[in-house]
């Protein structure tokens, strides 16, 4: 799991068929094209070459240039001057290795009282009993003994703004890491403080140069703390699969469907842009005419009406309790849709 995957299981932790399918590690892209519904999910290779080289170019001469929008936007001590930062190496064997090389590294900076700059550091968070071994793209440690997580994104921050959908996915994103953060922190004696404002890097304007802004993550960190707690144990989900399931990608398409099938999901419009599989649980979704597939606001506003039958059967008074107030509003608005259509005939 990475923290994309994670960021997505958080916004949607009732779903045990992602939590399971990356918990093991299928390839969802594959195991979508095999179920014959290819998603076109992901980045063209394009963007990730010019995300590529945006990041080199925040990142070279020691980061010089990303420590001062550090700086700028956030503070932490004296500006840093050119070449004074430390940059350890952080290159290890194995996950598990690099995670103890980043966070002796985060020991060592935390007593240097001076700019260090983590590029690319390796940190481990348990997720539902499951490690899961996570790569921000840089995190800073500033004279004053704070940590901030940085975020570089290619997507180009206009006159200073963003596109607020793409800033809300790389807070998620970065929620996830200094959850992570956070974990190495609590170590230490004394504790240093994590930043709950994460520093995004971006084009500006129609350049590739850098700008930045500081982004506030209280609340992505609080939502995402309690919906990690929430998440199912990827062995308990897996101890429900009848024997034998797989999901090899290359087996054929009905034992795949099959399998998936077994794994209940929890699909809303939103996992279209974050997850392989959105085609596959929407067209399953609206085949058992569940309201989840219209939204999440709308399935709320309907209570203990799951599915659009029997949405509608209320409003038509064939079914519910009258005095839920969901049937009733339901029936209300039967009848007014009735008159409005009484009214056009006539």
């Amino acid at each position: 799991m990475d923290a994309r995957a994670l960021a997505a299981l958080a916004a949607n932790p009732g779903c045990r068929r992602r939590a399971l399918l990356d918990g093991a590690g299928v390839p969802k892209a594959a195991l979508a094209e095999s179920l014959g519904v290819p998603s076109g999910f992901g980045q063209s290779q394009f963007a990730f070459m010019r995300g590529h080289a945006f990041e080199a170019r925040v990142t070279r001469d020691g980061g010089a240039e990303l420590l001062r929008l550090t700086h700028a936007c956030l503070g932490g001590g004296p500006e840093p001057a050119p070449g004074d930062a430390r940059t350890p190496d952080l290159s290890a064997a194995g996950p598990e290795g690099r995670v103890a090389r980043t966070a002796l590294a985060l020991r060592e900076a935390a007593d240097a009282g001076a700019w260090t700059l983590l590029d690319h550091p390796m940190l481990a968070l348990d997720v539902a009993g499951t490690p899961a071994f996570l790569e921000p793209d840089a995190v800073v440690v500033a004279p004053d003994g704070t940590w901030t997580v940085v975020e570089i994104k290619s997507f180009p921050m206009i006159d200073g703004a963003a596109d607020p959908a793409k800033v809300g996915a790389a807070a998620r994103q970065a929620a996830v890491y200094a959850l992570a953060l956070a974990d190495v922190a609590a170590g230490l004696d004394p504790a240093p403080t994590v930043r709950d404002r994460v520093l995004l890097v971006c084009p500006k304007d129609f350049s590739n140069l850098p700008t930045a802004a500081a982004v506030d993550i209280r609340k992505q960190l609080s939502v995402t703390r309690r919906q990690l707690a929430r998440l199912d144990r990827v062995e308990d989900i897996a101890a429900s699969l009848p024997p034998g399931t797989t999901f090899d990608v290359t087996r054929p398409a009905a034992e795949l469907t099959a399998a998936v099938d077994a794994v209940p999901a929890t699909y809303a419009p939103e996992c279209l842009a974050a997850c392989e599989l959105a085609f596959h649980c929407r067209a399953r979704s609206r085949a058992r005419g569940e309201v989840t597939a219209l939204g999440r606001p709308l399935r709320a506003e309907l209570g203990a009406l799951s599915t659009v039958p029997q949405a509608l059967a209320a409003a038509r008074g064939e079914a519910g309790d009258p005095e839920d107030p969901a049937v009733a509003a339901l029936r209300r608005a039967g009848a007014l849709r009735a008159e409005a259509l009484a009214g056009r005939s006539a």
